[in-house]
């Protein structure tokens, strides 16, 4: 799928939600749990992440669902981190690849109980590239990114850091 595809494909699955306003991400995640008809619980993890290790996790078992969350960083990061594992939810994701230590602090006898499960830690493959855009659209829709332009991106943030501001 191109890049043009994604964003498509990406935009039709923000567009069936049912965005609060005002935003808060847990009120989304309320109003997806009420479509799903399953729990989803929002879950901070015990210590800041550390390079390496997944700062979001979608885990999916047979009744409910939960996202784990880098509590220790900015706000606005752990909204993000919470709405990129909503993406890999709507998108219908497929079970990512977890190695066994990530289910060591989890109170399960059985790891195979998590039908689906996703650790954040990479962007390289469809699936994450995804996640991270219906996050992206979904921040957009709620209001709390500004509208794209031509110099958005690597160059805007350059440009922001360098104190450029463009007449619009």
């Amino acid at each position: 799928m191109r890049t043009k595809g994604l964003y498509s494909r990406c935009r039709d699955v923000v567009r069936r939600l049912d965005i609060p306003h005002p935003f808060t991400a847990e009120e989304l995640c309320r109003r997806i749990a009420a479509v799903r008809n399953r729990p989803l619980d929002l879950l901070p993890l015990p210590t800041p992440t550390v390079p390496g290790t997944p700062s979001g996790m979608w885990l999916m078992t047979e009744t409910r669902d939960y996202i784990f969350y880098d509590s220790q960083t900015s706000l606005p990061h752990q909204e993000h981190i919470i709405l990129h594992e909503i993406g890999h939810m709507l998108c219908g994701h497929e079970k990512g690849q977890l190695d066994a230590h990530l289910y060591r602090n989890f109170d399960a006898t059985d790891p195979n109980m998590f039908h689906r499960a996703f650790a954040r830690i990479r962007y390289t493959n469809r699936q994450e590239q995804e996640a991270e855009l219906v996050a992206t659209i979904i921040l957009a829709a709620a209001g709390r990114l500004p509208a794209p332009t031509p110099f958005t991106g690597v160059l805007a943030s350059m440009e922001s850091a360098l104190g450029f501001q463009r007449k619009q």
